[in-house]
């Protein structure tokens, strides 16, 4: 439209909507922004684990997987797998100053090492190992170690107090089982443990209070001509007195020596195993292919041989 014979021009108000839109994405990209800067310099610190807390059960600890209930023999395996690399610590010169006496070292839980059989072997003092029989070398480190003179046994799998939420083998005794079960159950145990002349319990602190069931399992030994190491996972265990009012040679463990997995701690156990033997003549202690255990016997048991104390195979001190 023309005014005068001129032209105006009118100016065009800016677009509301198109204003907000463009507001909203500067403001969009600022959050963005800010959001990155915090997550480039700020760093926030992860919480912090929580402490262990030391167990109160009377077994002795080999490691346990979290599994619940019966265990398969892959769980079973992996559950007595070799530790990560240990790194070794000195261990101090071992203190016997008590007369000479017999002493027998039963190790437990084996069958998941080969090389730890090899590296106990080495030491060249009598040992006597007690095989799991589900774990994956368990036939191989029997034959092995008879082989090298060793003393073998069964470490006959068995219900502990606390079970099913403290886990065992899916091959384990348990009292829930008929008398044949559990008769059953046991006999096959030497398919798989060859060369075995003894046996001694797995875990089993709530199996071997019972009499009954006992008399089930030492009785399959007896026809079988092997003893009974009562490993005393329960101070109320009633397996070594059973199996003498049976006639089957039976002999208590006096000490466990690493239930605390160090060297020092394993040492101390070593001294008293050694002191009670010096002071009875005879005793048995239990242990396990721990990385600590092998290198604390590995560095002691020469020195007490050479102390005194003769290392025999446990079936020299069942009665």
């Amino acid at each position: 439209m023309a005014r005068n014979g001129r032209k105006i021009n009118r100016r065009k108000r800016p677009d509301n909507r198109a204003r907000r839109v463009m507001l909203m994405a500067a403001a969009i990209v600022l959050v963005a922004a800010c959001f990155f800067l915090i997550d480039r310099f700020v760093h926030f610190p992860a919480p912090a684990p929580k402490a262990p807390t030391q167990s109160t059960s009377k077994e002795p600890i080999p490691p346990r997987p979290p599994a619940m209930g019966a265990m398969s023999s892959a769980a079973t395996s992996a559950a007595h797998a070799p530790s990560p690399a240990h790194r070794e610590q000195p261990v101090e010169p071992i203190r016997h100053r008590g007369g000479p006496g017999k002493l027998a070292i039963i190790i437990d839980d084996m069958g998941a090492s080969p090389r730890d059989l090899q590296a106990l072997l080495s030491i060249g003092v009598p040992l006597t190992f007690s095989v799991i029989p589900s774990l994956a070398h368990a036939r191989e480190v029997a034959d092995a170690a008879h082989s090298a003179g060793a003393g073998v046994m069964i470490h006959m799998p068995m219900e502990p107090e606390g079970y099913p939420q403290q886990p065992l083998e899916k091959i384990g005794l348990l009292l829930s089982m008929s008398d044949g079960e559990v008769e059953q159950r046991t006999r096959s145990y030497f398919g798989m443990v060859p060369h075995a002349t003894g046996a001694n319990n797995h875990m089993g602190s709530r199996f071997t209070q019972d009499a009954g069931k006992m008399e089930v399992v030492l009785k399959v030994l007896k026809e079988k001509g092997l003893f009974f190491v009562d490993s005393k996972t329960s101070p109320a265990s009633v397996g070594s007195r059973v199996a003498r009012r049976m006639g089957v040679r039976t002999g208590d463990r006096e000490v466990f020596l690493d239930n605390v997995q160090s060297v020092p701690a394993i040492r101390s156990q070593l001294e008293k195993a050694a002191a009670i033997a010096g002071k009875r003549g005879e005793a048995i202690a239990i242990c396990h292919p721990h990385p600590a255990t092998i290198q604390t016997l590995k560095a002691a048991l020469p020195e007490l041989a050479a102390s005194g104390i003769t290392f025999v195979h446990a079936s020299a001190l069942v009665r």
